[in-house]
């Protein structure tokens, strides 16, 4: 039995119950690293967020998740990645080249977040890691949520998520853009998510709450996939005996529900709002604050 836990660490059935979490609580505004933490302790498994094989086993829900909104958004990244390429060309990005113009924004709103997760990732998840800490931060992001949408710089109209959703994007300005992109910075702490925030700072910035989500998965999508290839060396290496196959699980899993998820959502925020997601990241983390406060 001892040797059977060194060499699998993580059950299938864990696999899969953390790999559809995952795909979920990723492009759901809730903190799929948050539901990480607290899930394990919850269901009284022996898993820790600072282990080594559970980082490395998250590397495989990550990529999962990635190559999945790669796949969703692939026509648009396309069309996205060509207009860069004629603004490096021609050396301009012209006005009535929205693909152009909406890469670069991209550009600029993923830099920052890069460098910032390069340099605090790992201090802060081993700051924070603990589950009554992830719980806490959940409560905060679902205050953040309500509070985002409460200050929204304008309401909801009918027909929002009418017209073209990419041409309203790429009107904004450096400034927005790159402030709604480092706004992810914040999912660096279990318990904050990237897509609340991100979805947050594009209400904050007058994006419809439809435009402000397909925006935050356009921006999710390379910093997900950089940071997951990163530390694929880690799952193919040596550090990913024992848990290669239960990622590899764990993967396909968070690529199915992840795939729904993101679909879902698409149509959800075209006519609804934060506000739901908030109150549920509130409510869960206050009961997971009071279920470990008293032991549980």
């Amino acid at each position: 039995m001892h040797v059977l836990a060194v060499v699998n660490p993580i059950s299938y059935f864990q696999a899969v119950i953390l790999g559809l979490v995952q795909g979920v609580a990723e492009p759901f505004p809730i903190s799929s690293l948050g539901h990480g933490v607290v899930l394990p302790r919850l269901a009284g498994w022996n898993i820790h967020q600072n282990d080594k094989f559970f980082l490395t086993f998250l590397v495989a829900t990550h990529l999962a998740t990635a190559i999945v909104l790669l796949g969703l958004f692939f026509k648009d990244w396309v069309r996205i990645v060509k207009g860069l390429w004629r603004s490096l060309a021609i050396r301009e990005i012209r006005d009535d080249d929205v693909d152009a113009r909406l890469g670069w924004l991209l550009v600029a709103g993923t830099i920052p977040v890069g460098v910032i997760g390069l340099l605090l990732e790992t201090p802060l998840r081993k700051l924070f890691a603990s589950p009554q800490t992830a719980a806490a931060f959940l409560i905060v992001n679902g205050l953040s949520l309500l509070v985002f949408e409460r200050l929204r710089q304008r309401p909801p109209r009918p027909g929002d998520y009418l017209g073209d959703s990419d041409e309203r994007i790429a009107k904004l300005s450096w400034r927005q853009a790159i402030a709604v992109g480092t706004s992810q910075v914040a999912a660096l702490v279990p318990g904050i998510s990237r897509s609340g925030f991100s979805m947050g700072g594009g209400l904050l910035v007058g994006l419809s709450n439809e435009d402000a989500a397909r925006y935050g998965f356009l921006l999710a999508t390379p910093v997900i996939l950089a940071a997951a290839a990163l530390k694929l060396p880690e799952l193919l290496g040596p550090e990913g005996n024992g848990v290669r196959g239960p990622a590899l699980v764990a993967g396909v899993c968070a690529a199915f529900t992840t795939f729904f998820a993101v679909k879902f959502l698409l149509r959800y925020f075209q006519t609804n709002r934060l506000t739901p997601f908030g109150i549920y990241c509130v409510g869960f983390g206050s009961i997971c604050t009071l279920l470990f406060a008293f032991g549980g």
